[in-house]
């Protein structure tokens, strides 16, 4: 998270034009898709599915816009299919849900630049779900303790999973998986909501909220979104019950079904994947360094409880795709196994 909010003005240059190809691959417009989008069923809340977009001639990816009442707004998802998938068919398939982190958004993990999961999700039969998360920080906002919009965990957990299941053949055996913010979404996803994750993946993100300076920080890091920080989860010490209610790591007992993966760097130094010429103080090395301590105080924790975790600690590197890239192939076979996920030829 850390990261993300500190280089916001260089995303929003680069971000745009990055989300508007797939591999390289053109988009193909849906020739009448309020046509398309009326037959598609609904989630319990009303959500539904009001067009979509072929990412590529092959029809391997697409995207779909959600008009959300949780969010109060609509937002976008993509998809990436397994081999022999079909719109008409009685199969479901397992599904990994991929998060972003902070100031970026759904198209996040199949830039070119940032990982190679569309390559790699085809070598199995899996289907890949990456939603909007925007900053909402992964979380049903307090807003005061009124709450109301937005809804980031009903907009995930509800209403892109019952789409999803209800209209694509996405299958109940599921694991989560997300970078930076997205990895703390991922995480508290799996104890907000005991037994829908058989996997969760988490890599760089913040797993104990408080931890000696991480209220601080992410009230810092969120005070820069346009909205009051204090909106997201309340004031740290003031709103103490609700931020245990999201706290990954005061969620753990309730993550006994879920079988885990954490990785971090913790020293804020550089590592083996990191450009000769950044500089020592850059923001990627700082994020690490607080949010490592975290990652480790989660999995010594989990051990503790006999929570199934496999934790990589890799000390030097930076809050960056290139170690994310690397842990989610780590990660990748053990996820597949565990939601029951077969190679493809």
């Amino acid at each position: 998270m850390p990261i993300e909010a500190c280089r916001r003005a260089a995303r929003r240059a680069g971000t745009t034009l990055a989300g508007a190809v797939l591999a390289g691959a053109a988009v193909l417009p849906v020739s009448a898709p309020a046509a398309h989008a009326a037959a598609f069923k609904q989630a319990d809340t009303g959500a539904r599915i009001t067009s979509y977009t072929w990412l590529n001639k092959s029809k391997t990816a697409f995207d779909f816009l959600v008009k959300s009442p949780s969010l109060g707004s609509t937002q976008h998802v993509r998809v990436l299919l397994p081999k022999g998938w079909k719109s008409k068919s009685n199969q479901s398939w397992p599904i990994v849900y991929a998060y972003h982190g902070g100031n970026d958004n759904w198209t996040s993990w199949t830039r070119k630049s940032s990982t190679d999961i569309q390559t790699l999700a085809r070598k199995w039969g899996v289907m890949v779900v990456m939603p909007e998360g925007a900053n909402g920080s992964y979380t049903n906002w307090y807003n005061g303790g009124k709450g109301g919009t937005p809804k980031w965990e009903d907009f995930h957990l509800r209403e892109v999973r019952q789409l999803a299941e209800r209209n694509f053949h996405a299958g109940g055996s599921r694991a989560a998986m997300g970078i930076s913010s997205g990895a703390q979404g991922a995480c508290t996803y799996a104890g907000r909501a005991p037994g829908m994750f058989r996997y969760a993946a988490c890599f760089s993100g913040v797993l104990s909220m408080s931890s000696p300076g991480i209220p601080a920080l992410l009230m810092y890091t969120n005070s820069g979104n346009g909205n009051s920080a204090a909106d997201i989860w309340g004031l740290p010490w003031v709103d103490q019950a609700n931020w245990d209610a999201h706290d990954p790591i005061k969620l753990l007992p309730k993550m006994r079904s879920t079988k885990l993966y954490v990785s971090s760097g913790t020293t804020g130094q550089r590592g083996p994947l990191d450009p000769p010429d950044i500089a020592p103080w850059d923001v990627g090395y700082l994020s690490e360094r607080a949010i490592g301590p975290t990652v480790q105080a989660f999995a010594a924790e989990a051990k503790r409880q006999n929570v199934q975790i496999t934790a990589h600690i890799y000390g030097d590197g930076r809050h960056s795709w290139p170690y994310w890239k690397r842990e989610m192939h780590t990660a990748w076979p053990s996820m597949m196994k565990a939601i029951g996920a077969k190679p493809v030829k």
